[in-house]
């Protein structure tokens, strides 16, 4: 299991932490960074490119010259694609460049960014980022206390810290992310990796394997039952005290048949 030390804002080690072994000792996959980087610059475009088609372009609508006898090509209209100044054929239109990939595949990727900056030792854990001032100075003097040599530092924290926001935002390259939003392309982006212990510990549990199925196991199955089918109401049949004699039809005698009128005639 990986193990590293654990620093003040100072610089001077403090304690030592446990990484999980599945995070940040884990085989780097190159294909599924290169994936998952890929996804994340195609999620980033703004897609707003748009030529003008024949129909939005400015010109007339009408027949230049007649269609024989004037020895020049046949034309149709001033804003022919094949005329200058006129519309683009199959032209680029707005549209989104995001698309979706798997869930295994964004943590694999993220396991295996992390394991890199471990491997690289370009990882460093502070107790916490309890800073007294906003200001950017001492911070920057904070920052170099704890990796003077890499130009570009990616912050992560496990809650909101205003001090730390508005300290880091003006340094250029350092970035500031939450430990819910990290993504593979800023640990790729950035040369040195700063966590805090509560994003350390939130990262090795959120991520491994081992860690997720024995919270799996040790949450109990609920078993909801089955609801149980409702109740037919009863429905009363009329008994033969209550039911209503109706009276029986006479018999139409055979006489009386032959001298109905049939349907249709007049008088």
């Amino acid at each position: 299991m990986p193990v590293v030390d654990v620093k003040n804002l100072q610089g001077k080690t403090v304690g030592k932490l446990e990484l999980a072994d599945d995070v940040f000792a884990a085989r780097v996959n190159p294909h599924v960074l290169h994936e998952t980087v890929r996804n994340y610059l195609a999620g980033q475009r703004a897609g707003t490119h748009k030529t003008k088609q024949k129909s939005e372009v400015s010109g007339a609508g009408r027949k230049l010259w007649r269609q024989k006898g004037t020895g020049r090509a046949r034309i149709g209209s001033i804003r022919s694609p094949l005329w200058r100044h006129g519309g683009t054929v199959h032209g680029p239109v707005p549209r989104s460049y995001a698309y979706r990939i798997p869930r295994k595949v964004f943590l694999g990727a993220l396991r295996s960014a992390l394991s890199a900056k471990f491997a690289d030792e370009k990882l460093t854990v502070v107790e916490n980022w309890q800073l007294e001032s906003h200001k950017t100075k001492p911070f920057r003097q904070t920052l170099s206390k704890l990796d003077d040599a890499s130009r570009t530092m990616l912050l992560v924290a496990a809650a909101e810290n205003v001090n730390l926001e508005r300290a880091s935002r003006n340094l250029d390259g350092v970035t500031l992310v939450r430990a819910t939003a990290i993504e593979p392309y800023d640990l790729m982006r950035h040369e040195a990796l700063v966590l805090s212990r509560d994003a350390a510990e939130k990262l090795s549990r959120g991520l491994s394997a081992a860690a997720i199925a024995a919270d799996a196991a040790a949450k109990p199955v609920q078993i909801q039952a089955a609801p149980k089918p409702a109740k037919k109401e009863k429905v009363e049949k009329p008994t033969a005290k209550h039911a209503e004699k109706k009276p029986a039809r006479k018999p139409v005698s055979p006489e009386k048949k032959s001298k109905a009128k049939p349907k249709g005639k007049k008088d």
